[in-house]
C-alpha cells in the first residue's frame, strides 16, 4: 500500500536519505525546503517528490505546507520532525538570542508542524510520528548544552505526545542517531560568537571533535534511513529507537550512571516524607 510521507529538512542529511529510501519504497514524499534550488531538485527525484518552501520556524509556511500535502492523497501517514541544526559553545558562552534560534528550529518547529498535522490524524484514528532527536537529547555533552537542552525537550515532547495520542490510534517513535556521516558537522553546525579562554579544554573541545571527525562518523544514513522504514507505520513501533553503536554506547552508559547514583542517594531521595503516624 502507497504510503504518504512528509519530512521536514530534506534537502540533505537523513532527511534526504529518508526521502529516497521511502520514495524507492514507492510511497509518496511531501519534503520541505527553504530554498527554492533546493526544491527543484528535489522533486527532481520523481513524479512522487513533492517539496514545499517552509523554514520550520514559520508557523504559516508550515501550516500551508502540512494543508498541501494532505492534499496529495488521502493523508499524511508518517510525519518525521527532521529539520535542526546543531550549536556548539559553552553554556555561559551561548546568548539568549543563540538560545532561543536553537529552541525555534529544534522544539518550537516540530512543535509547530505537529500542531498542524494531528487535526487530520485524529480524525483519521491513524498516523506514525517520528521525531529525530539525538543520542545528546538522552546523554549531554561538553560544548553542546544548548544543543542538547534542544534534544532533551523533544523528547520530552515526543514522550508525552505518545501517551496522549494512544488511545486515538497515533503512534510515535523518537528516533535518537549517533554520528551520522552527513554534513551536521559542517552547513548545519553553528559556533556561540562568545570565547571564554577558561572553557579551552572542556567545552572548546566539541567543535574540534566534530571537525576532526567530520566524514568520518560511523553511521550510515542511508542504512539509518532504512531502519527507520522497518519501524515507520510498524504496530510494535518503539517509543524510542537508538541508531548507531555509538548512540547505544552513550545512551546506555548515562542509563548505568543514572541508575547507580540514584541507589546511591536513595535514603537521602526519601528522606523528605513527612513522619508515619
Amino acid at each position: 500500500m502507497t504510503r504518504t510521507w512528509f519530512i521536514t529538512g530534506v534537502s540533505a542529511g537523513l532527511g534526504r536519505a529518508l526521502a529516497l529510501a521511502a520514495l524507492e519504497a514507492g510511497d509518496i514524499v511531501a519534503g520541505t525546503v527553504r530554498k527554492s534550488a533546493d526544491r527543484e531538485a528535489f522533486e527532481s527525484l520523481g513524479p512522487e517528490a513533492h517539496g514545499f518552501l517552509a523554514d520550520v520556524t514559520d508557523e504559516a509556511a508550515v501550516a500551508a505546507a502540512v494543508t498541501a500535502a494532505e492534499a496529495l492523497s488521502g493523508g499524511i501517514d508518517i510525519l518525521v520532525n527532521n529539520a535542526g541544526y546543531g550549536l556548539t559553545g559553552a553554556v555561559e558562552e551561548t546568548s539568549l538570542d543563540e538560545a532561543r534560534a536553537q529552541f525555534e528550529a529544534n522544539v518550537f518547529g516540530p512543535l509547530a508542524v505537529l500542531r498542524s498535522a494531528l487535526p487530520r490524524m485524529r480524525s483519521r484514528r491513524s498516523g506514525h510520528v517520528i521525531n529525530i532527536t539525538s543520542v545528546s537529547g538522552l546523554a549531554a555533552w561538553s560544548g553542546t548544552g544548548v544543543y542538547c537542552a534542544s534534544k532533551f525537550a523533544l523528547e520530552g515532547l515526543g514522550e508525552a505526545l505518545a501517551q496522549e495520542v494512544a488511545p486515538l490510534g497515533i503512534k510515535v517513535t523518537n528516533v535518537a542517531p549517533g554520528g551520522l556521516r552527513t554534513d551536521y558537522a559542517g552547513r548545519s553546525l553553528t559556533r556561540a560568537v562568545q570565547v571564554i579562554d577558561d572553557y579551552a579544554e572542556t567545552a572548546h573541545m566539541a567543535p574540534r571533535l566534530l571537525a576532526e571527525h567530520a566524514g568520518q562518523e560511523s553511521g550510515d544514513p542511508a542504512r539509518a534511513a532504512q531502519a527507520i522504514l522497518k519501524i515507520a507505520g510498524a504496530e510494535d513501533a518503539p517509543l524510542r529507537l537508538l541508531l548507531g553503536a555509538d548512540a547505544l554506547h552513550y545512551a546506555m552508559r548515562k542509563m548505568g550512571q543514572m541508575t547507580t547514583e540514584i541507589g546511591d542517594w536513595a535514603g537521602l531521595s526519601t528522606s523528605i516524607s513527612f513522619p508515619e503516624t
